[in-house]
């Protein structure tokens, strides 16, 4: 299971609908609202 990024839900990446890849890495999502948020700005979201 992977977590979504954005509300921290659990995401079974095999059947993810919503998913989104920044710098390489695969993201996951519940729902389009997280995934639009995430692309909007991804670096709110995911620490390097």
């Amino acid at each position: 299971m992977a977590v979504d990024v954005v509300c921290r839900m659990s995401v079974d990446e095999k059947n993810a609908k919503f998913r989104s890849e920044h710098k390489g890495t695969q993201y996951y999502f519940c729902c389009a609202a997280c995934k639009k948020s995430f692309d909007a700005n991804p670096a709110r979201y995911v620490r390097n």
